[in-house]
């Protein structure tokens, strides 16, 4: 029986001084280490920032329920670091092109988040069949001036689409007040929204009841704004020699119908599989005359 004692004894004291080594070298490890990106913490460690804003505008998380809106929009979107690894990279492609744009039409430039929120940074189509970057339905991108038909589709032109959203958008602010009011009016109809909270005398948006979407809806632009300007902070290094850059091209004015658009490419030193993937406003294999002075087509240089 003493000699079991003894064996567990020197067994235990064994095992705490491995435990301690490890524990120092672990130490050691990360003193000496500072430069090396944080290992990702566990998501029950991850809090909600104190302050989450839009546009210069606050979210007021001091209200309850809109602070357990927030939190679920932080924690879904922390639920898939994948989505996020995405979002920065593909970031890199269109936020310059984003930046530019707001910088000259004068709107704020938070306003590429919610690019982000509608369509993931990519030229998808909702089983709403709204389109592209920014996600327009086909009556509202005809209303904004954006030609689509069987032949082109310019809510998937990155810089037409993006024009026409900020023109959109602006309109909202105009009509309803705030870039927040904006947005919630993106999603569910600038019209409709003024009327909910004209129905419910609210004073923004965080004064009414909406329905779902629309409720998620801003909290997501801001959290995901949050999360992609901090992502750091919750161990999601992307690397910036590893986003996703635009392509070097140049642009060719076509002032008359192009009838095959392989032959169109081969003649100007490109291919149709570049042309296609550099214009994906082009949806067929031909164009027709041009409605306005031209076809902007790009291609490599």
């Amino acid at each position: 029986m003493h000699i079991h004692l003894q064996r567990f004894v020197v067994a235990a004291a064994v095992a705490a001084a491995s435990s301690l080594l490890i524990s120092c070298s672990e130490t050691a490890h990360s003193a000496g280490s500072s430069s090396e990106p944080p290992r990702p913490l566990p998501i029950s460690t991850w809090k909600l920032p104190d302050s989450l804003s839009f546009c210069g505008e606050r979210v007021p998380l001091n209200i309850p329920e809109v602070r357990e809106r927030a939190e679920r929009e932080f924690y879904m979107n922390l639920q898939t670091p994948g989505q996020i690894i995405l979002y920065l990279k593909r970031s890199a492609r269109y936020f310059p092109m984003y930046q530019r744009i707001l910088k000259e039409m004068n709107a704020p430039q938070d306003l590429r988040f919610l690019s982000v929120a509608e369509s993931a940074l990519f030229m998808a189509r909702s089983s709403k069949d709204a389109v592209g970057l920014w996600q327009f339905m086909a009556a509202t991108a005809r209303d904004h001036g954006l030609q689509v038909d069987e032949d082109v589709d310019e809510r998937r032109h990155p810089e037409r689409s993006t024009r026409a959203a900020v023109k959109y958008l602006r309109a909202g602010y105009d009509s309803n007040g705030s870039w927040t009011d904006a947005a919630a009016g993106y999603n569910m109809g600038h019209t409709s929204y003024a009327k909910s909270r004209e129905f419910q005398s609210g004073r923004s948006f965080y004064d009414c009841y909406l329905n779902e979407e629309t409720s998620r809806y801003v909290l997501r632009i801001a959290v995901i704004k949050h999360i992609m300007e901090h992502a750091h902070d919750y161990g999601i290094i992307v690397p910036a020699n590893e986003r996703y850059q635009a392509d070097k091209t140049k642009r060719i004015r076509v002032t008359t119908a192009i009838d095959n658009l392989a032959n169109w490419a081969s003649t100007n030193g490109t291919t149709y599989k570049d042309v296609k993937l550099l214009n994906p406003w082009i949806l067929g294999r031909k164009l027709p005359a041009p409605a306005r002075e031209a076809w902007e087509i790009d291609i490599p240089i």
